[in-house]
């Protein structure tokens, strides 16, 4: 049975649950306590060199680390995916998309505020995250404006991606007021049949508000 390495708040292992849930697939957990330093065990860095969640083993031993990578891998030969070679690059697009321009930056901001550590963070970085963060919403306004899901017709793990951390950005201090379309994606992916709506917060961990080793 495939085992997912899980930390519950992380919309990164959120990711990887959903698309587990769509596809029901079975699999066991193991949770990371990575603000208490697990992450950094020699043991789990042969699963993910970086030490962050998620990662997955399959039966056979192999493991996968990063979320976009996993979504990829288990996406194969399954609706979430185009079989096309023009589809699959789209599909692509959105994953480097969403790592460069919202994991990174409303996932980031995302994250200070929620563990209270926005005050610690310079007011410069704060104010560049929150200006690209804007550059972002307004892209995705704009891309979702000319079809009903960001690679096209289709709902893929494109949208399972950039809806991981993009439908949040109310927590990262982002109004999505000015964004109609954005809005009206976010209510159409949580429309999806199987689709998970539970959150888990910050809060459930005591060690969130440190930073990470």
């Amino acid at each position: 049975m495939l085992t997912l390495f899980d930390y519950l708040p992380s919309q990164n292992a959120w990711k990887v649950r959903q698309l587990l849930q769509h596809l029901q697939r079975p699999y066991r957990t193991v949770e990371v306590s990575i603000f208490e330093g697990e992450g950094q065990r020699a043991d789990y860095l042969r699963i993910s060199p970086t030490g962050t969640v998620p990662a997955i083993q399959l039966e056979d031993g192999r493991a996968l680390a990063e979320s976009n990578a996993i979504l990829m891998y288990l996406a194969q030969g399954t609706p979430y995916l185009p079989d096309d070679a023009f589809g699959r690059a789209k599909v692509w697009q959105w994953l480097s998309f969403e790592q460069e321009r919202v994991e990174s930056v409303i996932g980031a901001l995302r994250h200070w505020t929620l563990t209270g550590k926005l005050a610690r963070r310079a007011p410069a970085i704060v104010e560049a995250k929150q200006a690209a963060a804007q550059r972002t919403l307004a892209i995705l306004e704009r891309e979702l404006s000319l079809r009903p899901f960001l690679a096209g017709d289709a709902y893929t793990i494109a949208d399972i991606a950039v809806f991981a951390y993009g439908s949040r950005a109310e927590e990262a201090g982002l109004a999505l007021d000015a964004y109609p379309q954005l809005r009206a994606w976010i209510a159409r992916v949580a429309a999806q049949p199987g689709h998970l709506a539970e959150m888990h917060p910050y809060r459930l961990d005591p060690h969130s508000s440190g930073e990470l080793p």
